[in-house]
């Protein structure tokens, strides 16, 4: 399972702040994002890109954002890390499935795409099968919403619904979700985020490590739910396709059992990659926030 498949975090740190990017490799995000694009001024670019290079192997859950296509900075960009080692690329503003294409050959490295427009979000199921690297699609919420001309993002509704369709429809993983941008409304980010993981998303980016554990309980299934999931495989037996009743008295159809399949491989995927997922989800999220 690729990091789109279980990280619950995706925290993003400013490339040339190399003090920030030490101590984001030092925290508990899942997934770290070294970011060349909205966060780093003109005059940082070239110091951005050679501190994700140099950072680049050290750790295997960088993700680099490079800048977007027709940008002075990105042919730079994906020259640089193409040999780098990195887990993958973070794709800003992509609207071409022909120059998604192209970057995955130029690279050879998986590519999350962001989709930040009216024109990205009508070709989502382009992008989402443009090249066997795409690992999934995302939304750029901020940039999404002003290209809409949507002034509440809970507006936004029926765009991540099309986003989770096209990456489900190319058998991606369920998308992230996008950031929280008011880092003192922790309770808020919880809701959020909830909401968001009961509509089809999973795991979110983050700009703060505050925000990690409040993120962190909202996609990580519980205990329980794990070991019922876990207890409906086991009394799968020889139904085939057939619906039937369990010894709980539950009614169980093939549609139910590959959604227990996913809460367990889930459960196995942070097993290996994310130990601090054995800790009170609540309880993290006070520690964090005390």
């Amino acid at each position: 399972m690729s990091a789109l498949g279980w990280a619950r975090s995706w925290l993003y740190v400013p490339a040339h702040r190399d003090d920030l990017v030490a101590k984001a490799l030092g925290g508990a995000a899942d997934a770290v994002v070294l970011d060349l694009e909205d966060a780093v001024p003109p005059a940082d670019k070239a110091l951005a890109r050679e501190v994700a290079v140099a950072t680049a192997a050290r750790d295997p859950r960088i993700w680099v954002r490079i800048n977007a296509a027709g940008t002075p900075w990105s042919d730079d960009d994906a020259a640089a890390l193409a040999s780098s080692g990195i887990a993958g690329l973070r794709v800003p503003k992509a609207e071409d499935p022909d120059a998604v294409a192209d970057l995955a050959e130029r690279t050879g490295l998986p590519l999350h795409l962001l989709v930040e427009s009216a024109r990205g979000l009508r070709r989502a199921f382009d992008l989402a099968e443009s090249h066997p690297l795409v690992a999934g699609i995302s939304p750029g919420e901020t940039d999404l919403a002003a290209d809409l001309r949507v002034r509440d993002r809970a507006e936004l509704g029926w765009a991540r619904a099309r986003l989770v369709t096209a990456n489900r429809a190319a058998g991606l993983p369920s998308p992230v979700a996008s950031v929280w941008t008011e880092l003192s409304d922790t309770a808020g980010l919880t809701a959020d985020s909830g909401a968001l993981r009961d509509a089809g998303f999973f795991g979110r980016s983050v700009i703060h490590p505050r925000q990690i554990a409040p993120v962190h309980a909202a996609f990580t299934p519980d205990a329980g739910e794990v070991e019922r999931a876990r207890a409906l495989l086991a009394s799968v037996g020889s139904a085939g396709d057939a619906a039937w009743v369990d010894a709980d008295g539950r009614f169980v159809d093939p549609a139910v059992v590959a959604g227990a399949r996913w809460v367990v491989e889930l459960a196995d995927a942070l097993e290996q990659h994310a130990p601090d997922h054995h800790e009170p989800a609540r309880a993290a999220a006070g520690k964090e926030n005390s």
